[in-house]
């Protein structure tokens, strides 16, 4: 998997080959098939793990503190690629070619629902515990989530294809004025 997380941040989903797969984890291609009959099985048990892993990184921002307004500034920072990052602008990069494979092919739409699914869920989650405990004022919770994941979601692409390398932070700042200065109560 970590191999296969280089080879897609490195050549993206085109240079995407098991034979590249192969050479970087320093094994032969009849082994990663011995596992994996396709690369696309490859990608559905890449995008799994991701899942996972995403799971736990939601985790650790509910750890963190039970202040809903913190909790929420802390799921927009960590959902901003820094300029600087670029390894997690590579890795922003292939999942967004991955996104553009799930517009024909149905395994990775559903993977990648599932992603964004969660995703969405737990900031929605983080908005109606601010409702309930009052430091939010009445909002949905869902369409709220949307807007923030869609306004920091369409900056990192724009970043990924177009530039400028600052677009998450402007988005960032403006989710922080807009929406989530707008939602606290005073």
């Amino acid at each position: 998997m970590e191999a296969t997380y280089h080879v897609l941040c490195e050549e993206g989903y085109a240079g995407l080959t098991m034979r590249a797969i192969a050479a970087e984890a320093g094994t032969s291609k009849s082994l990663i098939h011995y596992h994996f009959d396709t690369k696309e099985e490859l990608l559905l048990t890449f995008l799994e793990r991701f899942l996972d892993r995403l799971d736990e990184w939601l985790v650790e921002i509910e750890s963190e503190t039970d202040d809903p307004e913190a909790r929420l500034l802390a799921f927009v920072d960590r959902f901003v690629v820094q300029p600087a990052d670029a390894d997690r602008q590579a890795f922003w990069r292939a999942v967004l070619e991955l996104r553009l494979q799930a517009a024909h092919q149905e395994v990775f739409r559903e993977q990648l629902k599932a992603n964004n699914d969660a995703i969405r869920s737990a900031l929605a989650s983080i908005v109606a515990d601010g409702i309930e405990d009052e430091t939010f004022r009445e909002v949905d919770p869902e369409r709220t989530a949307d807007l923030v994941l869609d306004a920091l979601e369409g900056a990192r692409t724009r970043q990924a294809t177009l530039g400028p390398e600052e677009a998450p932070l402007t988005a960032r700042e403006a989710v922080r004025e807009h929406v989530i200065d707008d939602i606290v109560r005073e």
